[in-house]
C-alpha cells in the first residue's frame, strides 16, 4: 500500500513538474552520471533501448511512469556531455578545414587526428 501511494505522489509530482520552467523544476534523482564522452555514449544507449522498450507497451502503469522519470535524469546527463564534447569537437573539425584551405599539413594531420579519436567514440 506504502508503494502505491508513493508512486501516486511521484505521478503528481511529474504532472506538476510539467507547469514550471526547466530551471525551477526540483532535482530529486541524479541518474547515471557521464564524466566521458565513452560514458555519456553507453548511458544514452542503453537508457534509449530502456526506453523504447517500455513505450511499445500499449499503456503504462505508474510505476512504469516512474521509472521512465528517472531514466530521464540519466538520459539529460549523457545528452549534455555529449553536446559539450560535440561542441568541441565542432572546433576541432573547423581547424581541420581550415588547416586543408591552407594546405597546413601538420594541423590537418594533428587535429585531423584529434577529431577522430572523439568522433570514434560514437561512431565506428
Amino acid at each position: 500500500m506504502k508503494r502505491s501511494a508513493f508512486f501516486a505522489a511521484s505521478i503528481l509530482i511529474l504532472g506538476f513538474t510539467t507547469f514550471v520552467s526547466a530551471d525551477e523544476r526540483p532535482g530529486h534523482f541524479k541518474g547515471k552520471s557521464a564524466n566521458t564522452l565513452k560514458q555519456a555514449v553507453i548511458n544514452f544507449s542503453e537508457h534509449n533501448a530502456k526506453l523504447e522498450e517500455i513505450l511499445a507497451k500499449e499503456s503504462l502503469t505508474p510505476e512504469e511512469l516512474h521509472i521512465v522519470h528517472e531514466w530521464t535524469y540519466t538520459l539529460e546527463n549523457a545528452l549534455n556531455k555529449i553536446n559539450e564534447e560535440f561542441l568541441e569537437l565542432a572546433e576541432i573539425l573547423e581547424k581541420v578545414h581550415i588547416a586543408s584551405e591552407t594546405a597546413d599539413m601538420e594541423t590537418v594531420k594533428n587535429q585531423g587526428l584529434r577529431y577522430l579519436g572523439i568522433a570514434r567514440q560514437v561512431i565506428k
